[in-house]
């Protein structure tokens, strides 16, 4: 699996502030069970552990969560971002002030179940199109705040970033191609926005027909096509027709990405129809976390 440094996807200082913000957030003024019933200077140890199997991540953001404490626990770890493990595996072990290791337990647990259970989804999604060569995309449907750290987590599943944000890439899609007065007209505005602002920009195109797929494919300088929603499931099978109909139609000229319908049931169709890229928006906007556990006992 892919283990990409934490500064790849938040500069460490970024990624202090963010822990920071979410810790305000959940303890605010204090954490007022641990501080009624756990006595000053308790000294504890916990079990960061698995209950299903999985690909594990966000383990790097969750021993900065602990690193922040005032005195930072001790951290073992057995196991690191990107392994994939089975369930009742013992990922850390976590030494320290009880207080240190209670406070934080809810944020690093959320950290790592919402990472792991992005990679988990990712790792299978990059595993049933392996045969066909094409390479699973994430989107921009993330959670607020968190894009870093879901993209992150993708990558670490074994696939691969679209754009971050609308700063990085031009991608013209169907509002933009009605704004623009079509096909056409968007991807001659794109390209000479490039040309006069950065021409390593590189420049997509949605497209929903073939229609529309000829004009994109008349006119010069676009990188990629998007091949929106051209599959469908009917009566228990997954169509794929018009899809492979324009992957063809392309041969090959430009890199090909489609969207839509992907699931775990049609993924496998339609990288066979030979797509250079698969965009799933579900790997981020419909996270299943995966469960693991923190088991905390008095170190004595």
């Amino acid at each position: 699996m892919n283990r990409p440094a934490t500064d790849a996807y938040v500069a460490s200082g970024r990624l202090d502030d963010d822990i920071r913000r979410w810790l305000d957030e959940d303890v605010g003024g204090g954490d007022l069970t641990t501080v009624a019933v756990v006595p000053t200077d308790t000294q504890a140890r916990g079990f960061l552990r698995t209950k299903e199997s999985g690909v594990i991540a966000g383990l790097a953001v969750a021993e900065r969560v602990f690193a922040m404490a005032n005195p930072p626990p001790e951290i073992r770890f057995m196991a690191e971002d990107g392994d994939r493990v089975p369930a009742g595996v013992t990922l850390a072990e976590i030494a320290g002030m009880a207080e240190s290791v209670l406070t934080r337990e809810r944020l690093a647990l959320n950290i790592i179940q919402r990472m792991s259970g992005i990679a988990t989804a990712t790792a299978h999604m990059v595993y049933l199109v392996r045969p066909h060569g094409a390479r699973i995309l994430d989107t921009r449907k993330t959670a607020p705040g968190l894009r870093a750290l879901d993209k992150w987590a993708v990558v670490i599943g074994g696939g691969h970033n679209h754009r971050f944000g609308l700063y990085d890439m031009i991608l013209v899609k169907d509002n933009h191609i009605a704004a623009a007065g079509g096909v056409a007209n968007a991807i001659r505005a794109a390209v000479e926005f490039r040309a006069r602002q950065n021409p390593d920009l590189l420049i997509e195109v949605e497209v929903r027909s073939v229609e529309e797929l000829h004009i994109a494919l008349s006119e010069a300088g676009v990188d990629r096509l998007l091949l929106d929603n051209m599959v469908s499931v009917e009566g228990g099978s997954v169509n794929t027709s018009r899809l492979a109909e324009a992957v063809a139609l392309v041969g090959g000229r430009v890199a090909t990405e489609a969207s839509g319908n992907v699931t775990e049931r049609t993924v496998a169709a339609i990288a066979a129809t030979g797509v250079d890229f698969i965009s799933v928006g579900a790997l981020t906007h419909s996270v299943r976390a995966l469960d693991v556990s923190l088991d905390i006992t008095l170190d004595r």
